[in-house]
C-alpha cells in the first residue's frame, strides 16, 4: 500500500508538469516584468525591480500556501472532480490569455467552472476533447463541498499573498491630473501559481483507511494529482499609500476566505449551503474590487508635488535611499541643513557633503526623522530616488 501510494505520487507531480497552466503563466509572468520595466524605463528613466521578479517568484511567493493546502485537501480528504477541474483549467487559461488580471481570484473561475459543469448536467450537454470526454455533473451530490471548501482555502491564500507582496510589487506610474500636475499612481499586477496536491477519482488508493476520505463522491477509489491553481491580481492605488493600500486589501480578501470556507464546510449537512458560500464569495470578492476602484480612481493624490519638501515616488533597490529606511509618500524637507523644495535644490544640497548625506524627512504621520547614509563611489549617483516634480 505504502509503495503504491509513493507510485501514484510521483505520478501525480509528473501530471503537474504536463498541464499547459504551468507554462501560460510562466511566459504571462515574463510578460508583465516585460512591459513594466518598458514603461518604467520610458516614464522614470530607469526600472524599480529587476524585469524577472514576477517570473522568479511565479512559484515561489506561494509555495508555503500550497503546501498548507495540500495537507488539508489530502487529509480531510477532499475528493475534486475531474470533470470540474478540466473546465476550471479552461476558465482559468482563459482569463491569463486575456490578460484579465482583474478577475484572476481563483474564486471567479471556480464558480464559473461549477456553474458550467452543472449547466451540461441540467441539459445533458458533453465535449470530447482529445482523448478525454466531458460530462455534466451533478455537483449537488455533494461534489459541491469540497469545490467550495477549495475555494475559500483559495482565496485566504490570496489574501495572505496581496497582503505581503501587493505593495512589495507595487510599480509606480506617472500620471496628470485634471489640473494638469504630475502625480503617481501604483500598479500591482502579478500571477501566482499554487501546485496544490488533490485528491481525485482514480484506481489506487483504497477506502480502507479508517478517517479518509469523508467527501466520497459515491466513488471507491482514488488517486493524488498535483494540480496548478492559479491566483492573477491587478490593482492599482493613489488615492492611498500602496504601503497602506495593498495590505488593508488583502485582508480583506483573507477574511472573506475565512468565512467562505467556514460556510462551505457546513455545507456537509446540506450542499446547497455549499453553493452559498461560493456565491458569496464570488459577490463579496466583486463587491471588495468594486469599492477599491471607486476609492482609489477619485479624490486627491496620495503622491504629488508638495510646497513643503520633496515627495518621494519610488526607491530603488539596493540604493542608498533603500539603506535608509525612506519610504514612498514622505517628504525630504532638508539636505544636510538645506532646505528644499525641488529635485534641483535636493541634490545641489546633497553635494554640499557628497561623502556624508543627512537628511530630514516627514513621514506619513507627519513626524520628523533623521536619516543619514556615507555614501560611496558606487552608489547610485542620484540616491536611488524617483521624485515627483
Amino acid at each position: 500500500m505504502v509503495q503504491e501510494l509513493l507510485i501514484e505520487l510521483v505520478k501525480g507531480i509528473g501530471r503537474f508538469f504536463l498541464h499547459p497552466a504551468v507554462y501560460i503563466t510562466l511566459l504571462f509572468s515574463i510578460l508583465i516584468g516585460f512591459y513594466r520595466v518598458k514603461r518604467e524605463r520610458r516614464q522614470l528613466r530607469t526600472r524599480i525591480l529587476w524585469g524577472w521578479t514576477e517570473a522568479k517568484r511565479f512559484l515561489l511567493d506561494g509555495y508555503i500556501w500550497a503546501i498548507v493546502i495540500s495537507v488539508i485537501s489530502v487529509g480531510v480528504g477532499l475528493v475534486i472532480p475531474t470533470s470540474w477541474l478540466f473546465i476550471y483549467s479552461a476558465w482559468m487559461i482563459i482569463f491569463i490569455l486575456l490578460f484579465m488580471y482583474q478577475v484572476g481570484s481563483a474564486i471567479y473561475a471556480i464558480a464559473l467552472g461549477a456553474a458550467t459543469l452543472y449547466m451540461m448536467y441540467v441539459y445533458d450537454w458533453s465535449f470530447h476533447v482529445l482523448t478525454w470526454s466531458l460530462k455534466g455533473f451533478d455537483l449537488l451530490d455533494k461534489g459541491i463541498v469540497p469545490i467550495a471548501v477549495l475555494a475559500g482555502l483559495l482565496l485566504i491564500a490570496e489574501g495572505a499573498l496581496i497582503q505581503k507582496y501587493g505593495a512589495r510589487n507595487a510599480s509606480p506610474r506617472l500620471v496628470r491630473t485634471s489640473r494638469g500636475i504630475e502625480a503617481m499612481e501604483y500598479i500591482t499586477k502579478r500571477l501566482w501559481l499554487l501546485p496544490i496536491l488533490l485528491v481525485v477519482p482514480g484506481d489506487v488508493i483504497d477506502t480502507y483507511i479508517p478517517y479518509w476520505p469523508q467527501f466520497p463522491l459515491g466513488e471507491s477509489t482514488f488517486s493524488l494529482i498535483l494540480f496548478p491553481f492559479v491566483i492573477g491580481f491587478q490593482q492599482k492605488s493613489r488615492h492611498t499609500l500602496p504601503i497602506q493600500f495593498f495590505p488593508q486589501y488583502g485582508k480583506k480578501v483573507w477574511q472573506l476566505g475565512v468565512i467562505v470556507t467556514v460556510v462551505a464546510a457546513v455545507g456537509y449537512i446540506l450542499p446547497l449551503i455549499s453553493v452559498l458560500a461560493i456565491a458569496l464569495g464570488l459577490l463579496a470578492r466583486l463587491i471588495i474590487s468594486y469599492v477599491a476602484y471607486k476609492t482609489e480612481t477619485s479624490g486627491t493624490f496620495a503622491v504629488s508635488p508638495q510646497s513643503n519638501g520633496v515627495m518621494i515616488a519610488g526607491v530603488l533597490s539596493d540604493s542608498p535611499a533603500e539603506k535608509m529606511g525612506l519610504l514612498i509618500g514622505e517628504r525630504i524637507v532638508k539636505v544636510n541643513g538645506q532646505q528644499v523644495t525641488t529635485e534641483q535644490e535636493l541634490y545641489e544640497a546633497v553635494q554640499i557633503n557628497a561623502a556624508h548625506c543627512r537628511l530630514e524627512v516627514i513621514d506619513f504621520n507627519g513626524e520628523l526623522r533623521l536619516r543619514q547614509h556615507i555614501l560611496f563611489r558606487h552608489d547610485h549617483y542620484r540616491l536611488g530616488l524617483i521624485l515627483v516634480r
